[in-house]
């Protein structure tokens, strides 16, 4: 049985807490999307505020985490960004033993791995629920489509077994994208071969992104009941050790 809500949030917030630690005066941070980005974002608020982080900026990967850094006071740079991010933190929806990720249940995919692709080093924060032994056994994976053809986009991904919904609002309204596309959350179970999956859907005119995010994550900050546990992969090898946490 999972932990109840506030539980959880509360272990992803010590996730997130922790996973600041990491940033220093001057650098360019990539900001996530979701609830567990938000608490990092707040976090890197108050450092700044507190004159701990002078010389930052940010790189918000949504319209709503932008919206939420304005308020907050964080210098933010415009949608053309930064060739390259010094770090980001953002969260994930499912992550696997070799620290490979799905990522969109916020719909943010595209910006997101934008982002993740321009970054030094990128630290996802999750709580325990959120690990899996193979992608795809906890969560669907989010796909995101050009509204044009979206008809023959869904027949590809019932053909391959995905099992796609369309993905609405809470009113029942078409869900869209900051960029104005669709998304189709496809349950294709448990994927044994995420690379090969991702290269199919990569290669379909109209698909614009998947939520597969594979090799980007450099460092994962786990909240815990017993604590926080802190794992790095190795980006030569593909390696995953565990390292201490302070």
């Amino acid at each position: 049985m999972s932990a109840p809500a506030a539980e959880r949030d509360a272990l992803k917030k010590a996730a997130a807490i922790h996973a600041v630690r990491f940033v220093a005066p001057g650098m360019t941070i990539g900001l996530g999307t979701g609830s567990t980005a938000l608490h990092a974002v707040r976090e890197i608020a108050r450092r700044h505020e507190a004159g701990e982080l002078p010389g930052i900026t940010t790189f918000a990967t949504s319209a709503e985490v932008a919206r939420a850094a304005r308020e907050a006071g964080l210098p933010l740079l415009d949608q053309t960004g930064p060739a390259l991010i010094d770090l980001t933190i953002d969260g994930a929806d499912e992550v696997d033993p070799q620290l490979n990720l799905i990522k969109g249940g916020g719909g943010a995919l595209l910006h997101e791995k934008i982002v993740a692709q321009a970054t030094k080093r990128q630290i996802i924060i999750v709580d325990e629920a959120k690990m899996s032994p193979q992608l795809g056994t906890r969560h669907s994976l989010p796909v995101e489509v050009v509204p044009f053809g979206a008809d023959s986009q869904q027949l590809f991904l019932e053909q391959r077994g995905g099992h796609p919904v369309l993905r609405t609002k809470e009113d029942g309204t078409t869900f869209m994208t900051d960029e104005g596309n669709l998304i189709y959350d496809c349950t294709f179970g448990p994927i044994a071969d995420p690379e090969a999956l991702a290269a199919e859907l990569r290669a379909r005119s109209g698909i614009v992104e998947h939520g597969l995010f594979l090799g980007l994550t450099h460092d994962l900050v786990i909240g815990t009941p017993s604590g926080l546990r802190h794992l790095q992969r190795d980006p030569r090898t593909g390696q995953v050790k565990e390292v201490a946490v302070d």
